[in-house]
């Protein structure tokens, strides 16, 4: 006997309609978590904002605290995807590949202050996300080392001190975009770019 077709609901099946619903709660996740903080970015309010129900939300994570981990992740995601694109393009100089690489991440941040909000403010400001977003930046340290040592060669720094200037580095920029976010600084995005593009240029290296 065969078995019966899975439902199907205005063409999509339950895996795509659940698929749908998980990003639309971390949109929410992330538009109320930005806009509201920690103290605001209750489950009720993450649900509402998506226009689904508490059922919902549990299909696809086990707590507030999950969600908000996985809008984080996902920001670092696009960033380490367009500055890993950006650094091994096959065309351009290797200044220019690292400007890209560098404008990726600060336009990123930038266009969509949402995006940086959470990723350089709100995320260091919660507890239960601070140790999180630290893991996070020393990846992307780590990253910068690596990335330094595949375009440098012989020039590159050991790998303990390519990792204590991809620390600096990252740190650094991620602290000239926190003060960008809070006006704390007249400059634009785009001397951050030049700013760190230099920073990169003359220190990942000997």
């Amino acid at each position: 006997m065969t078995p019966p077709m899975p439902r199907r609901y205005a063409g999509l099946s339950g895996d795509q309609r659940a698929a749908l619903r998980r990003e639309s709660l971390l949109e929410a996740g992330l538009e109320v978590f930005a806009a509201a903080g920690n103290r605001g970015a209750t489950m009720t309010a993450i649900c509402a904002q998506a226009k689904l129900t508490e059922r919902y939300f549990y299909e696809s994570f086990t707590s507030r605290d999950e969600l908000l981990q996985k809008v984080l992740d996902k920001i670092a995601d696009e960033v380490r995807d367009a500055g890993l694109a950006a650094l091994r393009a096959s065309t351009g100089t290797l200044e220019q590949r690292v400007r890209n690489a560098i404008a990726s991440f600060v336009t990123l941040l930038t266009d969509d202050p949402r995006k940086g909000r959470v990723a350089m403010i709100e995320s260091a400001a919660y507890e239960p996300l601070r140790a999180h977003r630290r893991a996070v930046l020393h990846g992307f340290a780590q990253m910068v080392a690596d990335e330094a040592t595949r375009m440098y060669g012989d020039r590159a720094w050991p790998p303990h001190q390519g990792q204590i200037n991809g620390l600096l580095f990252v740190g650094g920029l991620a602290e000239l975009v926190t003060a960008w976010l809070n006006e704390e600084i007249s400059i634009t995005p785009k001397e951050i770019v030049e700013a760190a593009t230099y920073q990169f240029t003359s220190t990942a290296h000997r």
